[in-house]
């Protein structure tokens, strides 16, 4: 007899626990406080890089492994999901660059140093590639005239999350996997109703059940402006090095470009900040003149959950009961890497992805405890 899952919350996660056990032949079914539009998850408003190395900057040893296995595993996962459903997601591979004006090429040096320091630790990791004005010009043409040099992160992704986010939904919906929506619903509430596990994916959703655990549950705000500008052609995520933060401009099908860089320590879900727009969409000109006459088609806001130590967790408070959360700024970087290892344990198998990444699986003692 297949096993049978409820999943609460339908945001990238629970998507994606709900994509790979119906797979497997289980059943499902998937409980969501909003709509199937996603509108409140954090999944939605992401430009959804992955950028193993580039994130190697900022971000601990495990996050990478986790992203470096996720490159491989989404390329599997998206080829497959195309052949499912009309709504094909844009998966592109073709690495990151990196720009800097000449006032910030002191930070440049050291953030290019960082990376190579990681890369001696972890040979996983691309070299990255030093660029100057001629090979600039052969990788990346739109910029060449602002720019003198510039970094090249080989083998680093990027792929669309909105359609990502509609496939699941349309394999979903064409698996007649029952989808409750405008339900918002406690784990506790699911218990008794025959399901082997409830797993909770609600992100921020689930602050309250992680308030009295050693490493309680926050929102980090971060703001994104989404621009159709058919004046740049830019062919890659690009970072610019910026004085305060990394800025980045991703860019979509159809002349889309994913502006953000924006992280504040709140909650706080009100629109995006002037502050903000201005230097989002300054810096985005500063690198192609084209963006100047862009069209804004969108300014948004969202809480990534994050957890007090910045790394993903995998809880499992009670038997039956499994929470993913923790995922930070890199849903989609380690996203593949937490399910699979997620369905390691639901599976009963060996838990060497865990072990792989230094993946914590804190699980309820005999007495009710966690270890």
């Amino acid at each position: 007899m297949s096993m049978s899952y409820a999943i609460v919350g339908a945001g990238l996660m629970g998507r994606m626990m709900a994509y790979t056990l119906t797979k497997s032949g289980a059943r499902v079914e998937l409980f969501e406080r909003s709509g199937p539009d996603a509108e409140h998850s954090a999944a939605r408003v992401a430009a959804s890089m992955l950028a193993p190395l580039a994130e190697s900057a900022i971000t601990e040893a495990p996050v990478v492994r986790m992203g470096l296995y996720g490159l491989d595993r989404w390329k599997q996962l998206i080829t497959e999901l195309n052949t499912q459903v009309s709504q094909q997601t844009y998966f592109q591979q073709d690495g990151t660059l990196v720009l800097w004006h000449r006032l910030d090429a002191p930070e440049a040096q050291r953030f290019a140093e960082h990376l190579e320091r990681n890369v001696r630790m972890n040979p996983a990791l691309a070299t990255p590639w030093h660029l100057d004005s001629k090979a600039l010009t052969e990788l990346e043409p739109a910029v060449a005239e602002r720019f003198t040099q510039g970094l090249f992160l080989p083998r680093e992704g990027q792929l669309d999350n909105r359609q990502l986010l509609t496939g699941l939904l349309e394999f979903l919906t064409k698996a007649q996997v029952p989808m409750h929506w405008h339900r918002a619903m406690e784990p506790h509430e699911l218990r008794g109703r025959g399901f082997d596990w409830v797993i909770d994916c609600r992100g921020l959703g689930a602050k309250a059940s992680w308030a009295d655990t050693r490493n309680p549950l926050r929102g980090v705000r971060g703001e994104v402006i989404r621009v159709h500008a058919p004046e740049v052609k830019l062919k890659r995520p690009t970072r610019l090095i910026h004085p305060r933060y990394p800025i980045y401009i991703a860019p979509k099908e159809n002349d889309l470009y994913v502006i953000g860089a924006t992280e504040i320590e709140s909650d706080d879900l009100s629109p995006v900040s002037v502050r903000s727009s201005m230097e989002l969409l300054s810096a985005a000109y500063s690198v192609h003149s084209g963006f100047a006459e862009a069209r804004i088609v969108e300014a948004a806001t969202q809480c990534r959950p994050t957890l007090k130590n910045n790394l993903p967790e995998i809880c499992i408070p009670e038997p039956g009961l499994m929470q993913i959360n923790g995922l930070y700024r890199h849903g989609y970087l380690i996203a593949p890497a937490m399910m699979d290892a997620a369905l390691q344990v639901l599976q009963g198998e060996s838990q060497t992805l865990a072990k792989r990444f230094d993946l914590q699986i804190q699980q309820a003692s005999l007495s009710g405890s966690l270890v």
